[in-house]
């Protein structure tokens, strides 16, 4: 007999920071599942960077739609907008 491991649902949370506006990233979408692919594929076809990290994904899920990121993710937040403005233009960014 054979175990199946349960396999976690994708998380998905977009993320947009406008400088000189926002205080800090605000969550603009987020999803897992079926909603999660949706997302992606929305990133993918505007050519929104997007970068993976399940962790982060599923810690800033559990926060609402248009709240700032809170405090204990911005170190890891800040390096990826830090990354992704230095090879694109600013746009929001799915994680």
């Amino acid at each position: 007999m054979s175990i199946k491991k349960s396999k976690k649902p994708l998380h998905v949370v977009a993320l947009s920071y406008e400088q000189g506006k926002d205080h800090a990233p605000r969550i603009i979408a987020k999803g897992q599942g079926e909603l999660a692919e949706k997302i992606l594929s929305i990133a993918k076809e505007h050519r929104i960077p997007v970068h993976h990290d399940t962790s982060l994904a599923e810690i800033l899920s559990a926060f609402e739609l248009d709240a700032f990121i809170p405090l204990e993710a911005y170190h890891a937040v800040a390096q990826i907008l830090s990354y992704i403005y230095r090879n694109h233009p600013p746009v929001s960014i799915a994680l």
